[in-house]
């Protein structure tokens, strides 16, 4: 992988806001950034578009990538249910001169710290509490119960993490995290 511009990571527990924090990024020309698509070894769900939300594959393939080391990181998430970020896909970012940013779970984002600890920015999405993750994840209607229930469980751990962050955005109020975020990320990718 060639070094490039910065890496700005965010990993919350599912239901926290990180994505909508990320999308809210995005939108701010002046951050210079784009967003690194994850593979994953999962179908679609709903509206999501292979290239455009992930790059799916088979587990199959995902291993296969794996044994290629083709990931600059990757996770089993759950049982057979693979996550990670092709270095191809950073590579892709900062040859167009913009800054990666990261929605991505807590240890996948961990490991980018840990990799590239100058260039990163890790960042943890605290949500208010554990029972509403539970009521923003049923209220998504994309998850079975015993899926919610696996992420909630998840989320304790998950949450046990934060202090391994560079820091943490609590996300109490949607607005008020956005806008921190928006302070925070446009600070680090304005420091050489």
């Amino acid at each position: 992988m060639n070094k490039g511009g910065k890496l700005i990571v965010f990993s919350a527990p599912s239901g926290s806001g990180k994505t909508t924090i990320v999308r809210h990024l995005l939108s701010k020309e002046d951050l210079n950034l784009e967003f690194s698509i994850s593979a994953a070894s999962r179908d679609p769900r709903g509206e999501e578009v292979s290239g455009k939300d992930y790059y799916f594959m088979t587990t199959k393939e995902f291993k296969q990538h794996i044994k290629n080391d083709d990931f600059l990181e990757w996770e089993e998430v759950y049982r057979d249910n693979f996550y990670g970020t092709l270095k191809s896909e950073v590579d892709r970012i900062w040859a167009k001169g913009k800054n990666v940013i990261f929605d991505i779970d807590v240890v996948g984002g961990l490991r980018i710290k840990h990799k590239f600890p100058e260039e990163t920015l890790a960042v943890f999405v605290k949500p208010p509490s554990v029972d509403e993750l539970k009521r923003r994840l049923k209220e998504r209607s994309t998850e079975s119960e015993d899926k919610i229930n696996m992420r909630i469980a998840k989320a304790s751990v998950e949450l046990a993490t934060a202090p391994q962050f560079d820091t943490t955005i609590k996300n109490y109020d949607l607005d008020t995290a956005k806008e921190e975020s928006y302070q925070l990320v446009k600070d680090f990718v304005a420091k050489k």
